[in-house]
């Protein structure tokens, strides 16, 4: 808690000043002792400073499983999907880890290190180790960087963890998380978003495609973090944001309304009847690019977050859609939970794998049937060890399932020296000033008046506002 400093002839009571200074936000000791644990692990196996930097501090998410060990050819080690979800890790536990807010300044810090050449408040999407720096742009093991640009998913939760942050540690310090977020969501809405169609592209790279490319039109079912979408519109007050909303539940709704499985593909293109039907194979990544695959697997997590936050009936009949399919075809068994499926429901892989078990914790936490939630928290808790990508969003599942899961509000951005909050500076706030430090009366806005920004209003402060009225007058 911050405190107010006055002179001692003006001393308050602790009453008084409690009325007056905010309260940081508290996670209220939510995540359970399983949730910790597991941090412990995670961070130990993948938060990573980048020791070629010197002059500061960063950290990112190792994703990969080798090291750069010498030679010609770079190693990839680390993408923004990974780095986002790293910041909204290391927010989420601002009141578990003491360390949080050094960690995630760091990430932010390798965030601003390494932005895409199309937006410039984005992130490249991935960075490689050629053994004198992490470069972006490397591509097929080349030892120089070269042309970078942004993967939306990974800016959407950079985004959101800035907003985060916000809430949290306030933007008064060293990092205006708040004005950070608000350039990134910027940029988002800017080479993100499709301006014709209001649907989330793959990345700002498709902002540069031609209308004639079948990239211009697709997205990307694992970037539904419908959840995010509401804030940004409050937060950025762009209405825009809310066709996004609507559009991309559009989507949603028809994949689910045509199979009644809940199985939504990796990706999704809009055909010559404006319909939005599962992606042919090899459209970017694989054969399964129309199936649901190692993207989609994170969409039980990302789409049912909106029921769980928001209250989106859309969102609570997806996740009941896909859990009566999931429950049905494993017999209600998590562990035959398997790693791929068509959208009809045929599974096209006969193993099982974390990243597919752990999102349905998600959409199980909408449902009746606690012991379907209750049978995939028990799988998640024993699985043993996984990779990044499983871990990582076993991470993210537990802290939501423990109702861990920070909602930002919207920050009411102070005018200098406006402390009596009506809008402008004049005499009218210095006498407020006065009277705070004479009598103790209220002050609305107290951070407004802290002119010599050291958490402390005193003479000082009253000194400097003098002088900016008199500024103000000339």
């Amino acid at each position: 808690m911050k405190h107010i400093k006055k002179l001692p002839a003006f001393i308050l009571s602790a009453v008084m000043i409690q009325s007056i200074i905010p309260v940081a936000v508290s996670a209220e000791n939510k995540l359970s002792e399983d949730t910790l644990n597991f941090y412990n692990y995670w961070k130990q196996k993948y938060f990573v400073q980048d020791n070629y930097v010197t002059d500061e501090t960063q950290y990112y998410v190792y994703y990969a499983e080798e090291k750069y060990n010498g030679g010609n050819n770079s190693v990839a080690v680390t993408v923004s999907e990974a780095h986002g979800y790293g910041m909204l890790i290391t927010a989420s536990m601002a009141d578990y880890d003491d360390n949080a807010k050094d960690y995630f300044d760091g990430m932010y810090r390798y965030f601003k290190a390494h932005p895409s050449d199309i937006g410039k408040n984005l992130m490249s999407w991935q960075q490689c180790d050629n053994g004198t720096a992490l470069i972006d742009g490397a591509e097929e093991g080349s030892m120089t960087g070269g042309a970078c640009d942004s993967a939306t998913d990974g800016d959407m939760d950079i985004a959101y963890a800035l907003l985060m942050a916000d809430s949290v540690w306030g933007s008064d310090g060293d990092i205006d998380y708040y004005s950070e977020a608000l350039a990134v969501i910027d940029d988002i809405m800017k080479y993100d978003i499709n301006h014709e169609y209001w649907t989330i592209n793959l990345g700002d790279w498709v902002s540069e495609c031609d209308k004639t490319e079948n990239y211009y039109s697709a997205t990307r079912c694992s970037d539904f973090i419908v959840q995010y979408l509401p804030i940004f519109a409050e937060v950025s007050g762009d209405d825009n944001w809310l066709k996004v909303y609507e559009t991309t539940y559009g989507i949603i709704n028809g994949i689910v309304g045509k199979y009644n499985t809940g199985i939504l593909p990796d990706f999704v293109i809009r055909d010559k009847s404006g319909e939005y039907v599962p992606a042919p194979a090899d459209f970017l990544e694989s054969e399964n690019d129309g199936n649901y695959y190692y993207n989609s697997c994170r969409v039980p997590w990302r789409i049912s977050m909106d029921y769980l936050i928001n209250g989106n009936k859309d969102s609570f009949s997806f996740a009941e859609s896909i859990d009566n399919f999931m429950m049905s075809t494993t017999k209600g068994d998590p562990w035959e939970v398997l790693a791929g499926y068509t959208p009809d429901g045929k599974a096209i892989e006969d193993y099982n794998d974390l990243c597919f078990v752990a999102p349905l914790l998600i959409s199980a936490k909408c449902g009746k049937n606690t012991q379907w939630h209750d049978d995939i928290r028990e799988v998640l808790i024993d699985y043993g060890e996984d990779v990044y990508y499983g871990d990582t969003i076993k991470m993210l599942c537990l802290i939501v399932d423990d109702d861990g899961w920070i909602v930002p509000e919207k920050s009411e951005k102070s005018v200098k020296c406006d402390v009596n909050k009506d809008g402008k500076f004049d005499v009218a706030d210095l006498v407020t000033m006065q009277k705070f430090l004479l009598y103790g009366e209220n002050i609305p806005d107290w951070k407004a008046g802290d002119l010599t920004g050291d958490s402390v209003i005193d003479i000082f402060d009253l000194c400097a506002m003098r002088c900016e009225i008199i500024k103000n007058m000339k």
